[in-house]
């Protein structure tokens, strides 16, 4: 596979050592010269110096091949969106991630139809909720171009769906149960599942009906 990664912080240079270390062909693009000097160190001619937002730094990348993959990981969210939008539009890459730096910017990667995107701190709050639930529906994974959420829910005692078979309960369209975790076991969720208190199962729920599979499976908050 051929990748570009755009951007030769931690982010870009951990992920390229990787690739590279997986037997894939990479190109790391970096602008600073201070960054790259020590990039080029490590990565040879695999790490070439430029503004990744700028059409002939790309090419000499080798983005008209094109590639399997871009991975624009700046610092700059505003960059990632620009390369990730030349890559798509202007030379058909048809798999391009973003790293958003502040999640108040995802609505205009999401507007501009850069839907595969990373973003830390929306991940550790992920990570946090799943520990402390408010409100025991937890969004996993967001598969933004299906419109879908992968979401936990937490079975508690008083739920309306505790000791129902799955095969019964009335879903949101388009929502499915996957997995039931219990007892330190997951298992697939089938008709015949009952669901029991305790229970951590997993749904995949189209993301505006998000609130209404909670209702199902929780009844209404208190």
């Amino acid at each position: 596979m051929y990748v570009i990664v755009a951007g030769g912080g931690k982010v870009g240079s951990n992920v390229t050592r990787t690739l590279i270390g997986m037997g894939h062909e990479v190109t790391l693009i970096e602008q600073r010269p201070d960054r790259f000097s020590r990039l080029e160190e490590e990565f040879g001619p695999s790490v070439i110096r430029g503004d990744a937002t700028e059409i002939a730094t790309l090419e000499r990348a080798g983005i008209a091949r094109p590639p399997e993959l871009l991975l624009s990981v700046t610092g700059d969210d505003e960059d990632n969106l620009v390369i990730s939008q030349i890559a798509k539009e202007g030379y058909g890459v048809r798999k391009a991630i973003a790293r958003v730096n502040d999640p108040r910017n995802q609505e205009h990667f999401d507007l501009l139809g850069v839907t595969q995107t990373v973003c830390a701190t929306t991940n550790i709050l992920g990570l946090v909720e799943h520990e402390v639930p408010e409100h025991g529906l937890v969004r996993l994974l967001e598969l933004q171009k299906e419109g879908l959420v992968v979401v936990e829910v937490q079975i508690v005692g008083n739920a309306p769906v505790a000791g129902r078979k799955a095969g019964g309960i009335s879903l949101p369209p388009g929502s499915r149960l996957v997995s039931v975790f219990r007892q330190g076991r997951s298992e697939l969720v089938e008709p015949s599942t009952v669901l029991r208190p305790g229970d951590q199962v997993l749904a995949v729920v189209p993301k505006a009906a998000a609130p209404e599979l909670r209702r199902a499976l929780l009844g209404a908050p208190a």
